[in-house]
């Protein structure tokens, strides 16, 4: 993946590891990733996903709800409910 930082690869990779139905929460996948605290980090790597749906950045939410995709969170949440991860 070129043009990323080691750290940008490691949020990626452990980003294609969540299985389909699930979801983890920005700070989860910033531990699974090895960059404990670095949740915010992690959120700008979503932000800037290019490699969707290879890297299912929809399965990445806030810890206190849903959160953001880029501008249409209706779309995450459709996808979310077709994997049966909401209802």
């Amino acid at each position: 993946m070129t043009g990323l930082t080691a750290k940008a690869c490691s949020v990626i990779e452990a980003t294609r590891k969540i299985p389909r139905g699930e979801t983890v929460s920005y700070g989860e996948l910033a531990m699974r990733a090895g960059i404990p605290g670095a949740a915010r980090f992690v959120g700008n790597v979503m932000a800037t996903n290019r490699f969707s749906p290879l890297v299912p950045c929809h399965r990445v939410v806030s810890s206190t709800g849903i959160g953001g995709y880029g501008r249409d969170v209706r779309r995450k949440i459709e996808l979310l409910r077709l994997e049966g991860a909401i209802k």
